[in-house]
């Protein structure tokens, strides 16, 4: 994969975004090759960056003006993960995982914390990794699965603005499509699986010993962390929850009733997913939500009255949760009452294609800020969670498709 920066400079930028590509005194794109390093530069307040891919590339935007700050071409289909230290992003495409830096970060200091900004910058190394799939990032340790090998890669994120930083490797039994999550403890959980099919999941303590397994999840798929470091994995009958080495499967209401993609949030119990109970749709477009209650264990579903893809859900700073509709709305859930309490609109209706790389519009949380992306338009909406108001809307230069908020 081969990759070319643009640094941008738009027409209109803050004083911050200025700052931090100093260095560059015009819009013609620099050899990453040859750019001089250019040295952060502190600002006032933080200055959070997005980043955002399109076809034959990666655009690194402001997260409160919009504005573009850099833009790295890459080759092929590429996806992004937040790397876990509120700077950088991990760019999946090819035979690994790569690493941009978006060039924003924050430093405690005491009872405050010092901002910085600079140019982005893409690493000219990478985590190996056959078939890159997904990223966990929890206990401040990120998890990288290669579904080529079922090889498990961890590390501390905060070692990203050092260079490369040393990896711990743990390897499944057999490759396949899967995830894992390193605990707070030094242990992990991982899913079962190879080539065919999946099955469940297994728990290890820090010396990579099996503390328990469950196999009663027929395709377990996606991963998401509740309140109390409580884990929740989807199947197309249900989920596990992961509990202090106790694994309990809740069952669905449908026998086929999968919750393949979920979304979790510290500030609740209660963990959001999909629901699709069409074995045999081509793309099955469901209007219903799962709300899994890690407490109670529980599932209650939520009728939206519109549909929604994987790539819709979100939380809240509260908890609530979030699921960009099809009607061009922001469904807010209250996930204790299991009722929608809001709906913002934020885009024209939309239809959900047929390719899941194909674009369609996304949403990604960052604190209090929803972004959504129009690909139709082109556009990128800033949502205020607090006041319901779309404060910000961005017309980009490519069509976008994946948006992933650093922080």
């Amino acid at each position: 994969m081969t990759a070319t920066l643009r640094v941008v400079v738009p027409a209109i930028a803050l004083a911050t975004l200025l700052t931090g590509c100093a260095g560059s005194t015009d819009a013609t794109p620099a050899d990453e090759s040859t750019a001089a390093p250019v040295a952060p530069t502190e600002v006032s307040t933080a200055a959070p960056r997005l980043a955002v891919t399109h076809d034959g590339g990666v655009t690194v935007l402001d997260a409160s003006s919009l504005e573009p700050v850099a833009e790295f071409d890459l080759d092929g289909f590429t996806r992004l993960n937040a790397a876990g230290d509120g700077r950088h992003v991990l760019i999946s495409a090819g035979s690994g995982f790569r690493v941009l830096d978006t060039g924003a970060w924050s430093e405690p200091h005491g009872d405050h914390s010092h901002h910085y900004t600079a140019a982005p910058a893409l690493a000219d190394w990478s985590f190996d990794a056959e078939k890159p799939g997904h990223v966990v990032r929890h206990a401040d340790v990120t998890t990288l699965f290669a579904d080529g090998t079922g090889q498990v890669q961890t590390f501390d994120p905060h070692r990203l603005s050092e260079g490369k930083p040393e990896t711990a490797i743990h390897q499944t039994p057999e490759a396949h499509h899967g995830v894992a999550v390193d605990l707070a403890d030094g242990g992990m959980v991982t899913t079962i699986g190879n080539a065919e099919s999946r099955s469940g999941v297994v728990v290890l303590d820090a010396d990579r010993k099996e503390v328990a397994r469950n196999e009663q999840c027929p395709g377990v798929h996606g991963e998401a962390a509740a309140a109390d470091e409580v884990l929740v994995f989807g199947c197309q009958d249900g989920v596990l929850v992961v509990r202090d080495g106790v694994i309990t499967k809740i069952q669905s209401p449908d026998v086929y009733g999968r919750i393949g993609n979920q979304s979790g949030s510290e500030a609740s119990p209660i963990v959001l997913g999909d629901y699709k109970t069409d074995k045999d749709a081509e793309l099955e477009r469901p209007q219903r939500v799962m709300l899994v209650d890690t407490v109670a264990n529980r599932l209650t579903p939520v009728d939206l009255g519109t549909s929604y893809s994987f790539r819709s859900l979100g939380r809240g700073p509260q908890g609530e949760a979030l699921v960009l509709g099809t009607d061009g709305a922001l469904h807010v859930i209250d996930p204790v009452t299991a009722t929608v309490t809001r709906k913002i609109a934020v885009v024209d209706p939309w239809t959900e294609p047929l390719e899941w790389q194909d674009p369609r519009p996304t949403l990604a949380v960052s604190g209090a800020i929803a972004y959504v992306t129009e690909p139709a338009t082109g556009e990128l909406h800033a949502v205020d969670l607090a006041t319901g108001a779309v404060t910000a809307t961005a017309q980009l230069e490519h069509t976008p498709n994946e948006i992933t908020a650093a922080a």
